[in-house]
């Protein structure tokens, strides 16, 4: 399978929907699927979980972390590539038991609508927040900043 031309990710992103976005064979070496999380929908989070196999993240400017007052998930940061994992959150309202991909897609809405609050979400959740580094890819080559600046590129909150 061909990669695609960034401008064609972003077309798809600002769709509404998912890409599968890779890095270099010597970095991670893998895919994640990649939403911007203004399009989040419980169908959404259903593919990502049944064919993605793992965690559910978000990916979250500095400013927005700082803003829902998201501290560290560890103090010490000793992971090989410094992903930046916050506490993991869960909607603080509108939500059963956290894990359904109903209840995930609304802990996503409430932490990237524009007027969110710390009130908005409890923790510890089933969404795991990724705080990307001011600056996005030019910064850090991640694919949490990139979630971020393709999000912004499209049109998006820079949120994915």
């Amino acid at each position: 399978m061909p990669i695609s031309p960034v401008p064609e990710l972003i077309a798809e992103l600002a769709a509404g929907r998912m890409v599968i976005l890779v890095d270099e064979e010597d970095r991670e070496n893998e895919g994640d699927l990649v939403l911007a999380a203004d399009h989040v929908t419980p169908e959404a989070i259903n593919f990502m979980a049944r064919f993605g196999r793992g965690l559910i993240c978000l990916t979250l400017t500095r400013d927005r972390c700082e803003r829902l007052r998201l501290p560290p998930m560890a103090t010490r940061n000793g992971t090989q590539h410094g992903t930046a994992f916050t506490v993991s959150i869960e909607a603080a309202t509108g939500v059963t038991t956290g894990i359904s991909a109903a209840d995930r897609a609304r802990t996503i809405q409430a932490a990237v609508a524009r007027d969110a609050q710390p009130s908005d979400l409890v923790q510890p959740g089933h969404i795991f927040p990724l705080q990307a580094k001011d600056g996005g890819v030019l910064m850090r080559a991640g694919h949490t900043e990139a979630g971020c600046d393709l999000a912004v590129m499209a049109g998006c909150s820079p949120t994915a």
